[in-house]
């Protein structure tokens, strides 16, 4: 992309240009995309995109989260577990998932996004499905740790694809379609472990049957998906000739001189973009907020059925009661999502989010009321859920091109999932029914949360107060315009 010299704006606003014709079928980018094609663009992608993307995210997180659910259901009990073994056998699964985040998100465009992902999601479906047949403390380790490598380059994979595809202030809102399956898991997970639960047979009683059903659903789901996905906007076979050319240029209007080519799949990998994502300082305050919201997301997930059947309910009436609370945070989701890029905004909602959670923890910690209690869990998922997409939007945002947004994305997911180690144990056994220290951890991860997204805010703001005043451009006679990425004067931060 040919930057704008000196005489030309800021902003590096396209020239509009209504006398072009519709028919036209080549698009760069000097001229502005028609609203009414770009709408049309947006709309096939997201007819052709998110259906699959949502499928994988939500087979992932039952997938990911159906412990919790077996548990109450007999697991513990015949696989001999105490409340120590069963905080350990969740907690083995994010050893390989952490380590294989960064190597997923570099390698994603070689091995073909379209084939990659949904490979993942087959090999996930075969595992989950293995887990019913398990015998033993050291089959579940053994079996939750193969899961974890399989289900570690997902996330931060959709996130990068998606960014392939979709501009800065698009993104977060379908971040929100795939992400708001993570609350409908818990809804939806609940509900079907309830039933399946009650199947007894061929020698396996119950809680086998959640693993091997939701298993071979994930693979069957997976092996279709490897037919829908386009690898790169470059690969998309469902829009006409004058949309795709449209396609491709509004991706690069949308670069503000970040990118060194013009197309993704044209970009190639170097060192020097690794070390530029992790020297950003939204890549290091993003990813250790992310670690804080992601210990009461993780510790909710696993931990809801127990401390719902704390409050007094019977196994099957608690797997039920799950379902209100993860439902109100789907909607949470999706309505922070479209405001979030609706208003180009993303720190502010995530301040509101981390405060409804902090309220929802005091209900639970301060009562003895179980309705009281109960609707803590409201605020609770309501809270936190939406700040997930939100802080994983606001990072992919602000990096740039392919290679920094790929490096910073799979830190910011590998350092949040460390959380898992905490969160695994947040609520102990010895700390029933009221689990009031698990209530406070998470209270205090949510006050880091604030304050560190407090922090980039401000720094935000402040750097693109400097671009905005000239004092970046001495980077354009210093430097090669085509590898400042994220550092260009004219790329503005997400705030």
């Amino acid at each position: 992309m040919s930057l704008p010299n000196e005489k030309k704006e800021r902003d590096i606003s396209p020239i509009h240009a209504p006398d072009i014709e519709q028919a036209n079928t080549t698009w760069d980018d000097t001229v502005e995309i028609p609203a009414e094609l770009d709408k049309r663009i947006t709309r096939k992608l997201d007819k052709h995109l998110m259906p699959w993307l949502f499928g994988l995210w939500l087979l992932a997180f039952i997938d990911r989260s159906n412990m919790g659910n077996a548990r109450i259901d007999g697991l513990a009990e015949d696989l001999h577990l105490d409340a120590n073994k069963f905080n350990v056998a969740l907690a083995v699964f994010y050893v390989p998932y952490i380590c294989y985040d960064i190597p997923s998100n570099l390698v994603i465009k070689y091995f073909k996004a379209g084939y990659y992902l949904p490979t993942l999601l087959i090999s996930w479906g075969v595992i989950s499905l293995c887990t019913g047949f398990v015998t033993s403390y050291a089959g579940l380790l053994i079996a939750r740790t193969f899961l974890g490598l399989a289900e570690g380059g997902l996330l931060g994979g959709m996130l990068v694809y998606l960014a392939m595809f979709y501009r800065r202030y698009q993104l977060l809102y379908r971040i929100t379609l795939f992400y708001c399956a993570a609350p409908l898991s818990g809804a939806f997970g609940g509900l079907l472990a309830t039933g399946l639960a009650q199947i007894s047979a061929g020698g396996y009683d119950g809680w086998p049957f959640i693993f091997f059903i939701e298993g071979a659903i994930t693979v069957v789901f997976g092996i279709v998906v490897l037919f829908m996905l386009p690898h790169t906007p470059s690969d998309v076979k469902f829009l006409s000739p004058e949309e795709h050319s449209a396609c491709l240029a509004r991706m690069r209007l949308d670069a503000h001189g970040s990118s060194p080519t013009a197309e993704v799949a044209h970009e190639k990998f170097s060192w020097y973009w690794v070390k530029r994502a992790l020297l950003n300082v939204n890549t290091i305050v993003l990813s250790l907020n992310f670690f804080a919201i992601i210990t009461p997301i993780y510790s909710f997930s696993l931990f809801l059925p127990t401390i719902i059947k704390s409050l007094g309910y019977t196994s099957v009436k608690a797997q039920l009661l799950t379902v209100p609370p993860n439902m109100g945070a789907f909607f949470t989701v999706l309505i922070a999502g479209h405001f979030s890029d609706k208003l180009r905004i993303r720190g502010l909602l995530m301040l509101v989010g981390c405060s409804l959670a902090v309220i929802g923890y005091i209900m639970l910690i301060a009562s003895t009321h179980t309705l009281t209690q109960y609707g803590g869990t409201f605020f609770v998922a309501a809270g936190i859920f939406p700040c997930s997409p939100l802080i994983m939007g606001w990072l992919t945002n602000n990096l740039a091109p392919h290679y920094v947004r790929a490096t910073g994305t799979g830190f910011q997911i590998m350092v949040a999932n460390m959380a898992a180690f905490i969160a695994t144990f947040t609520y102990l056994q010895e700390d029933a029914p009221r689990y009031i220290t698990g209530h406070a951890i998470n209270i205090g991860m949510l006050g880091l949360a604030l304050i560190l997204t407090t922090t980039n805010i401000l720094y935000c703001k402040w750097e693109n107060r400097m671009r905005a005043t000239g004092k970046r451009d001495y980077r354009l006679q210093e430097e090669d315009e085509g590898m400042l990425g994220y550092r260009h004067p004219y790329f503005k931060y997400t705030i």
